[in-house]
């Protein structure tokens, strides 16, 4: 090519290339055995001008390059660069990616659980601890020059999203930002914002797949293409892709073909002939059965695979279900290299704990190259699984979605089972998102040349809306920021209430809020030039119009007010009506499919319980069971009845009577009428319309005849552009309260939360009282239950093991039904301020709600939960492990997982109580001490 360039052009390439090699970017891409992508190279570039990033690309693209490349400017410039990741596990990875490139000298790690090498010029982090340095003033960020916000994305995270905002709002200007975020539809908005807070931001979108993604759907022995031609294989390529027809005609034949018991053909049930053939017509379609899956996968090559189960158990059912059926994915040396990778990973493991820990059976799993990946394991075993899979030791892994949340364990293929998952609330269908994140995991970028997407068939699957799944590629970001007690009085603490409140007012939820607000105003505007119009369609000559409208509408809705009244009233009159009858009683059932003579039955009055006819259970007023005198025994409702009902015979019913017997019926009905056939049930005279004697109406209807419009020809054109103009003036009023509403939401809760704090002595104006310094060292969920706690001194004279179980109830949230049996608490002292507590929270939530602040909007403090104190105390307590486990019913994973937050939460306990005439500090360590041992102590850093 260089041969064609003309001696400019060859001139000036040369120049390119000598400046390319005089930056940092050169250097840095030679580190690499594989060229950058476009995308990377444009955000490196950006970043190397002094501009922060916002990089959106799909999962497994390398965006994470641009991330490594800040930590390269840091240490070229001699500055350091906190790179922060959603997760633990996250972050343990990436300290151990940069370890191995910088060396354990220039890189430190700071989670929950460790810290390692905090001072050096790369630090590894959560996010949160970096919000809790930016609020504690850390001389960390001296020297501060990069920050890396890996999965930024999660700051649409209801529980955790807003330590996201904090810190993009809060790190010093002189920080440059790189933001490295999945694929969103809002990018650009983002961007926008991130422009505003923080200068100058470069967004970078990138939605092509380094590896193509395949579509299927697995039916029976069959793999079907989802798509029916993937030219853009699963990017946005300029092709339209169309739905398999075969698929579509699969779908069609398997719904119309479901077997309904209730389907009759010739006033029988379908005959069992019928339904054989039936049987044999669908044998070839069927949902596969795991280890059928797997099979499947090996022998087309698909391994390794992720299926995602969205259930704990299922995971672990599935393991099961693969050894039982004697699946072995692993040869003779690779389960020797499982062997010797597992003894070493867990050699730090008493014995007597690994057959508590289900060790023998995880293992036998690994071997044979199978494993379950979910948050109810122990940590250790999670990483032990993530490595084998890595090196292709592990080939089928059946995980639950959190594995898709940033771990960098790609694979060849990705299963979904169903398209449906728990939400917490309800069985809901998964996102666009949701997908996109979970298939994102197929296809190993420099080991596979594309990636396959499998969906099970199941029974209702419609292609049309697995097609609309795989081809949203992106879902939109939304803030899901709010003000906490910990962040007002830091906040004020650092720069006063109205400062605050400003600062408050720059986030990115407060930011979409006045975007959105923005389109309302514009339909305001809109509806303000229309209702001109009308107000010039209704002009009267005679008079005022609008006022001679309002009149008309005045009167209507009396009218229909009492229309309404009278409808009411005469419900009543029915139902009770329907309440004096009694079994014998013959009457007229005065409208309906069954008008006519009947005798009741059963007067069927609400009594609480469930009658006897068919489990009936009432719930809108007497139903009566009643015998007609065409033989029928109907239940009727209350709709029968619009008018009031009343005996006009008294008939004996037959102890032998039997209403499913039709000779009963018959000579019952038959004695019916003879009894009253001749009876002529008085007609139900319409009482007088209430409308004709009330003065309100009488006033109105004289106003509007002496009204001067009342005369105009063209009243009645006046009249239905008033219509239109009273409709419009109404819709909007309605989007003026909207914005209203939307305006200044953020700082308007601060404003709440700050008046709470003021009235428990927290905050005096800009003062922040020693009282708000100790809450400003409590982070988390319920922050100003534990200040409160403190406060009473609720927790002195505990022992370290009562002192773990009352915190336990700060953090721990249970799984199971509200409604499930009362915890196991410890006896004497513990119980005591585990019950002061839960006293505490009913104070603090009446004062919330005094002071409307409103925990369904993510605001105030949620009710302890007791569920985890009994575990806390007994493992406090140096009891086994096998006990605690046994008595706590409680996976391994779940109870180092919150073993861990309540250490957490307990040096912070030990950094805010007071240092004097108070034990709590000294057994808040204590404590920490006594729960940091076996399973709990074992480092994820090695």
């Amino acid at each position: 090519m260089t041969e064609d360039l003309t001696p400019a052009e060859a001139y000036a390439a040369a120049l390119a290339r000598n400046a390319e090699r005089a930056t940092a970017l050169a250097p840095f891409r030679e580190m690499y055995d594989f060229d950058l992508d476009p995308f990377q190279i444009e955000a490196c570039r950006a970043l190397e001008a002094g501009k922060g990033v916002l990089v959106a690309a799909p999962t497994g693209s390398g965006k994470t390059i641009v991330g490594e490349f800040a930590v390269h400017l840091a240490l070229t410039q001699g500055r350091k660069c906190f790179y922060t990741t959603p997760i633990k596990a996250l972050s343990n990875q990436k300290y151990a990616d940069l370890v191995k490139r910088y060396g354990a000298d220039k890189v430190g790690l700071l989670t929950g659980d460790n810290s390692v090498n905090g001072d050096a010029p790369i630090v590894v982090m959560t996010t949160e601890v970096l919000r809790n340095m930016l609020y504690a003033g850390s001389q960390a960020l001296s020297g501060l020059g990069y920050v890396v916000m890996d999965e930024v994305h999660y700051l649409s995270d209801r529980f955790r999203g807003a330590v996201w905002e904090e810190v993009i709002i809060h790190l010093p200007e002189s920080v440059t930002l790189v933001s490295l975020s999945a694929t969103v539809s809002n990018a650009e908005e983002f961007g926008d914002w991130l422009d505003t807070v923080r200068g100058d931001t470069e967004v970078i979108v990138s939605e092509s797949r380094p590896v193509p993604l395949w579509q299927h759907v697995l039916a029976g022995r069959r793999m079907y293409d989802l798509f029916e031609e993937e030219t853009d294989h699963g990017g946005r390529g300029a092709s339209r892709r169309e739905v398999n027809p075969d698929l579509l005609r699969l779908a069609r034949t398997e719904n119309t073909r479901t077997y309904n018991p209730r389907d009759r053909r010739r006033g029988k049930m379908v005959r069992e002939a019928d339904r054989e053939r039936e049987r044999r017509q669908r044998s070839r379609i069927w949902t596969p059965g795991r280890p059928e899956v797997i099979d499947r996968l090996d022998a087309e090559g698909l391994l390794p695979a992720i299926t995602f189960i969205f259930s704990r158990a299922g995971c672990e059912a599935a393991v099961q279900q693969c050894l039982h059926a004697g699946l072995r994915l692993n040869d003779d040396e690779a389960r020797q290299r499982v062997r010797e990778i597992v003894e070493q990973r867990t050699a730090s493991i008493p014995g007597e704990d690994l057959h508590v820990l289900g060790y023998y059976e995880w293992l036998e799993a690994l071997e044979r190259g199978v494993a379950a990946h979910h948050a109810g394991m122990l940590p250790t075993f999670k990483e032990v699984v993530e490595e084998l899979f890595v090196r292709g030791l592990v080939k089928a892994v059946f995980a639950t979605e959190t594995l898709a949340l940033g771990i960098n364990m790609p694979a060849r293929s990705v299963v979904l089972e169903k398209l449906v998952k728990w939400n917490g609330e309800q069985h809901a269908d998964i996102t666009p998102g949701e997908y996109t994140q979970l298939t994102g995991r197929a296809g190993r970028r420099g080991i596979d040349v594309e990636g396959h997407a499998v969906v099970l068939w199941q029974r209702g699957l419609d292609p049309g809306h697995l097609a609309g799944l795989a081809g949203t590629r992106t879902y939109p970001l939304r803030s899901s920021f709010r003000p906490s007690y910990n962040m007002a009085v830091n906040l004020v603490d650092q720069f006063g209430r109205h400062r605050s409140r400003e600062l408050l007012e720059t986030s990115f939820a407060q930011f979409q809020a006045d975007r959105s607000v923005v389109g309302i105003s514009r339909q305001v505007q809109k509806n303000e030039e229309g209702l001109e119009g009308y107000r010039e369609g209704m002009t009267c000559h005679l008079g005022d119009f609008e006022e001679y409208a309002r009149l008309r509408r005045d009167l209507k809705d009396r009218e229909t007010e009492l229309a309404k009244q009278g409808a009411a009233q005469r419900r009543a009159q029915a139902a009770g009506s329907l309440e004096k009858l009694k079994p014998g009683d013959v009457i007229h059932v005065p409208t309906g499919k069954f008008a006519g003579l009947a005798l009741v039955l059963d007067p069927g009055i609400p009594a609480g319980r469930t009658n006897g006819h068919r489990g009936f259970e009432h719930h809108d007023g007497p139903r009566p069971l009643v015998l007609t005198a065409e033989r029928q025994v109907k239940r009727l409702a209350s709709i029968d009845f619009p008018v009031p009902v009343e005996a006009l015979e008294r008939m004996r019913i037959p102890k032998s009577f039997n209403p499913r017997s039709p000779q009963s019926r018959r000579d019952l009905a038959s004695a019916l009428r003879s009894k009253a056939g001749h009876i002529n049930p008085d007609r139900h005279r319409k009482n007088r319309s209430a409308a004709a004697d009330d003065r309100e109406i009488a006033r109105l209807r004289a106003a509007l005849r002496a009204h001067p419009c009342h005369g105009c020809d063209e009243r009645e054109d006046h009249a239905r552009w008033a219509e239109r103009y009273h409709r419009l003036q109404r819709d909007t009023r309605q989007l003026e309260r909207r914005i209203e509403g939307r305006t200044n939401t953020i700082a308007r809760t601060f404003d709440r939360i700050v008046a709470l704090l003021t009235e428990l002595d927290y905050l005096r104006g800009d003062e922040v009282t020693d009282n708000g310094k100790r809450l400003a060292r409590l982070y988390g969920e319920l922050d100003l239950l534990a200040s409160e706690c403190l406060r009473d001194r609720v927790w002195e004279g505990l022992t370290p093991p009562e002192l773990a179980a009352c915190v336990s109830a700060l953090v721990y949230e249970s799984r199971q039904a509200d409604d499930a049996v009362a915890p196991k608490l410890p006896t004497g002292d513990a119980k005591a301020a585990l019950g002061e507590m839960v006293r505490i929270w009913g104070r603090l939530d009446a004062l919330e709600e005094e002071f409307k602040i409103n925990q369904a909007e993510g605001v105030g403090q949620r009710e302890p939960d007791l569920g985890f104190a009994w575990a806390a105390y007994q493992w406090a307590s140096d009891k086994s492990l096998d006990q605690v486990l046994r008595e706590a019913e409680m996976p391994a994973g779940d109870f180092v997982r919150w073993c861990k937050q309540v250490i957490d939460v307990l040096g912070q306990i030990a950094a805010a109580a007071p240092k004097e005439n108070s034990t709590v500090a000294k057994n808040a360590r204590k404590a920490v001490d006594s729960l940091l041992r076996g399973v709990v102590a074992y480092s994820s850093v090695g």
